[in-house]
């Protein structure tokens, strides 16, 4: 979704009530989710590397873990950057929660920084799309990984993170459907809300934060 000179819209306070409305007048259970639970917060992280770098620890296991693992990396490090994180060993990324294969990805992405390889900062004059490529350039940056980035950092309006497993549940919960969508049918199913694909995911999951459940590993 791009604004008027080609610019990205942006998730705002203002922004968020638009989306919101339109959702509601397109989608009945969406209004509902909204009457129920009120908006959703405009959940957020900082850019750079630190928040890469967790974001690809939360891959395929609970944000609890992830978060367990970032806390000791921060703790070892003091501030997580990618100079200093090249400077690990395999032992104490082990001991910190790393596997092998996400040691090495953050290790590539510390160094395509540091050797001016990749710019972090430039993601967010680009498109949507041209943003995603870049981010997927990265060895250990997938779809989910680049959407996310895209969402919670450059807070994109239509961003849809079809392979994000509590808003696929969340979705199955909301609109009544018989099974867990797959991130094909997840993706079907988002198309109904553009442009406002990234205001239905942030409401989707308020859903799903908002009522008891096991948590999912």
């Amino acid at each position: 979704m791009m604004a008027a000179g080609s610019q990205p819209v942006l998730v705002t306070k203002k922004t968020l009530g638009q989306g919101l409305e339109f959702l509601a007048a397109k989608d009945a259970e969406l209004a509902s989710v909204i009457e129920v639970h009120g908006p959703p917060p405009i959940w957020s992280r900082p850019a750079g590397y630190a928040t890469l770098v967790k974001i690809i620890l939360e891959q395929q296991v609970s944000l609890a873990s992830a978060k367990a693992a970032f806390d000791r990396l921060e703790g070892e490090l003091g501030t997580v950057e990618p100079e200093l994180f090249l400077t690990l060993d395999d032992a104490t990324l082990k001991r910190i929660g790393f596997s092998r294969q996400k040691a090495g990805y953050c290790r590539e992405l510390a160094a395509a920084i540091v050797e001016g390889r990749f710019e972090i900062g430039g993601l967010r004059k680009m498109s949507d799309e041209a943003a995603r490529e870049e981010l997927m350039s990265l060895k250990g940056v997938g779809r989910w990984t680049a959407d996310i980035y895209l969402l919670m950092v450059l807070r994109r309006a239509d961003v849809w993170p079809s392979g994000d497993l509590a808003l696929a549940k969340a979705a199955q919960e909301v609109k009544g459907l018989a099974s867990t969508p797959s991130p094909e049918d997840l993706e079907e199913v988002g198309s109904a809300w553009r442009p406002w694909r990234a205001v239905a995911a942030r409401l989707l999951w308020h859903h799903y934060l908002s009522r008891p459940r096991a948590v999912i590993n």
